[in-house]
């Protein structure tokens, strides 16, 4: 199994549960790892026969800039199924980092993983 990652994927978005948060975008950072097989884009050299990274970001730019989540919790799993299921993508790991949501606290966010890794 090889990896294709995206490291500090920066988006606005709406996310939180406190009435402030409703009313101003805020930013989550998001880092991802996902299972391939990157042999055959190796071989051909041809975007075509790879993860594509550029549009995964473009999707989940798309996606997580629209959405209203109340939970990171949410907001990542919604993120895993998205990378699962329209880039065929058999595991996935993504840490969703909402900064600053804690007083004394650079980083505060949730890792999940999802599928199998092989």
């Amino acid at each position: 199994m090889d990896i294709i990652f995206l490291r500090d994927l920066r988006i606005d978005t709406i996310i939180g549960i406190y009435d402030w948060e409703r009313e101003k975008r805020q930013t989550v950072v998001l880092d991802l790892e996902m299972s391939t097989d990157v042999a055959r884009a190796a071989a051909s050299d041809n975007i075509r026969d790879a993860l594509n990274y550029k549009d995964i970001a473009k999707r989940l730019i798309q996606f997580v800039g629209e959405s209203e989540f109340q939970l990171v919790e949410t907001l990542a799993e919604e993120c895993a199924h998205i990378i699962r299921n329209e880039f065929d993508v058999k595991w996935v790991k993504v840490e969703l980092n909402k900064q600053g949501a804690v007083s004394g606290s650079r980083d505060v966010g949730v890792i999940i993983e999802r599928g199998e890794k092989n």
